[in-house]
């Protein structure tokens, strides 16, 4: 019923669960307001589309907002097809150039609901040399999103009951409860944020991102995005190709899927991340699954299985459930470097004690130790996913299918399959559905895939590209295990993504970078 988020999760924040460390993001060296590059963030004055001069013209006031952190407010238009209707506004930050470079790089990791502010904050501070001093880097939360005028639907407990249910229901009853939830997900999103709560579509954003372009001096947009900051870049790209600078779009998402070609994908890759971790973990002697990876991957569905029925203590008034079980393994699966912390996970629920799970899947949702969340990824993510998709399978076609999901993944097969009936229940018609991307005419964009990535399988990224174009898809290839390439520390990756983004050096297309 719910779709696993396609968010880019840091290892760090995997690891500071176990840990209990407090992670700290290092900023940007900074630059002075009279630098070149706060000097250059004025408007354009380009010619806008008809009816939104105003924006475009915007003048951004930037104020200090953390660190070496400025930000700013965006005003769009809600309804592009009204540009004198109501505004929503944009929360912009940026992490000036920290050399004579007058370029934005624009980021976005994804979700959808993912904070690119956070983002920002994180590339800013990762980042090499020679791009900082390039670039100027720039978050913007999509509308909707994080600080952005932020969709806002059930309250913290009643979403936290929401995303502990079952995610494989087994009879007509879990089927109708799980189904009644998601309508009064929605219900709450429309009443209590209003007309936006039908207008926080993929390409709504991405008109929204050539609005801030305008306003921030580009004549074109740089784009670095992950996961779903793919299909957004990759939207962009399609609505304005001749806009379309130094675009960088890693972990692709394949917008071309339909429901159950996208959910199907991401059952095969789970399943493919999983089988590298039991493989890796058989290895081990202290496995808790055994060192039987076959009989591991057994085991561990039917652990899952027992959880409908017998939920584990967590020391919480909160019980490890399924659904909240189904998170938490899967939150690990993003990066290698977080498969010990399964393995501590899986250790202790199987003595009974289900609290590092339980707090695994707030670490997948931001929820915080008090019960309030970091963020509305948890309800953005399937606004903006419903919004996209005019799609609504009944339960009969779900049901259908749900045979080749189980025998792809035992683990997560049935409750991926069970997902693709998340939109037939919500209450906001697709207007603006997913456009058919076609980037004739823009400059090349690169596109990176990873072999064993979980949320968004290799096999999307050699589609995205081919979508683009057969000169602007430039496809780069990670042969590794998780989710992205760029953040991953391969240096092959990161040597060309940075030339790429600095010197206009563009892969070669077929380009394969093995892990270390």
């Amino acid at each position: 019923m719910k779709r696993p988020l396609i968010v880019l999760i840091a290892l760090a924040a995997v690891a500071a669960v176990v840990a209990g460390v407090l992670l700290v993001v290092r900023d940007g060296d900074g630059a002075s307001d009279d630098s070149p590059a706060a000097q250059a963030i004025q408007p354009t004055g380009e010619q806008a589309p008809d009816g939104l001069q105003r924006f475009y013209d915007q003048k951004l006031t930037w104020k200090g907002c953390g660190g070496d952190s400025e930000c700013a407010t965006i005003t769009v238009p809600i309804d592009y097809d009204e540009p004198d209707g109501a505004t929503t506004t944009l929360k912009a930050a940026r992490y000036l150039s920290t050399g004579d470079g007058t370029r934005v790089l624009f980021v976005n990791p994804g979700g959808p609901g993912g904070s690119a502010i956070d983002f920002a904050a994180s590339l800013a501070g990762s980042m090499a040399p020679t791009v900082r001093d390039a670039f100027t880097i720039v978050g913007i939360d999509p509308r909707g999103v994080g600080e952005s005028s932020p969709l806002e639907c059930l309250p913290d407990a009643q979403f936290d009951a929401y995303a502990a249910s079952d995610p494989d229901p087994s009879t007509s009853a879990e089927v109708r409860e799980l189904r009644a939830g998601v309508r009064k997900l929605g219900e709450a999103c429309a009443k209590n944020s209003g007309e936006l709560a039908g207008h926080v579509s993929t390409e709504e954003a991405a008109r929204d991102m050539d609005v801030a372009r305008a306003a921030m001096g580009q004549q074109k947009l740089d784009w670095f995005g992950a996961s779903y900051g793919t299909q957004l870049g990759a939207t962009y790209a399609t609505l304005f190709p001749q806009k379309v600078g130094a675009m960088v779009l890693d972990g692709a998402v394949d917008p071309a899927q339909d429901v159950f070609g996208s959910a199907f994908g991401q059952a095969t890759g789970f399943q493919r991340a999983l089988d590298a971790y039991l493989d890796a973990c058989a290895k081990l002697e202290s496995c808790p699954l055994g060192q039987d990876p076959n009989a591991a991957n057994r085991a561990l569905a039917t652990f899952m299985s027992r959880l409908e029925d017998q939920p584990l203590p967590t020391g919480t008034d909160r019980e490890l459930t399924k659904g909240r079980a189904f998170y938490g393994v899967a939150v690990t699966l993003y990066d290698k470097a977080a498969w010990p912390v399964l393995s501590q996970a899986l250790t202790a629920a199987l003595r009974g004690d289900g609290s590092l799970l339980l707090r695994l899947n707030d670490l997948y949702f931001s929820r915080q130790s008090d019960g309030s969340y970091d963020g509305n990824i948890g309800w953005a993510n399937i606004a903006v996913n419903c919004l996209d998709n005019r799609e609504r399978p009944s339960v009969a076609e779900v049901e259908a299918e749900l045979p080749r999901f189980e025998k792809v993944s035992p683990v997560f097969g049935a409750a991926l399959g069970w997902g693709t009936l998340g939109c037939t229940d919500w209450p906001e018609p697709a207007e603006r559905p997913q456009v058919e991307i076609d980037a004739e005419g823009s400059s090349p964009i690169v596109v990176i895939g990873t072999t064993r990535d979980p949320a968004t399988p290799y096999e999307n990224a050699k589609a995205l590209a081919d979508q683009l174009g057969d000169r602007e898809g430039v496809l780069l290839t990670r042969e590794g295990d998780g989710h992205t390439a760029y953040s991953s520390g391969n240096r092959c990756i990161v040597k060309a993504v940075d030339a790429y983004l600095v010197d206009g050096t563009v892969p070669r297309d077929g380009t394969t970078c093995p892990d270390e």
